[in-house]
């Protein structure tokens, strides 16, 4: 049985790292991002335990919105749930629940 998760941060966290993989499932998003990031392919996985990072796939994501809706299309999020992910990792006084 999966664990519920209740923390906004950790459920942020949760997309953006689906946001990542989401990202590294399309060579040419995947090369724009390693671009922008200035990060390799071989320090992605590492990169990806911590929260700035994960900050800044979503800011990526966000950047576009033809890429916000295919995110949430393919992850089966509506919009709003991944800029309340993205407000929650960039912002810590935010409380809201992520759903």
């Amino acid at each position: 049985m999966k664990k519920s998760v209740q923390n906004p941060r950790e459920v942020a966290e949760i997309v953006a790292i689906q946001a990542l993989s989401f990202i590294a499932g399309d060579p040419a998003r995947l090369g724009r991002f390693l671009a922008e990031t200035g990060i390799g392919p071989a320090t992605l996985r590492q990169s990806a335990t911590d929260p700035k990072f994960l900050a800044s796939v979503l800011d990526f994501v966000m950047r576009d919105d033809a890429t916000v809706k295919a995110f949430a299309e393919a992850s089966e999020l509506h919009p709003t749930n991944v800029a309340a992910a993205h407000q929650a990792l960039c912002d810590p006084a935010w409380e809201r629940d992520v759903p």
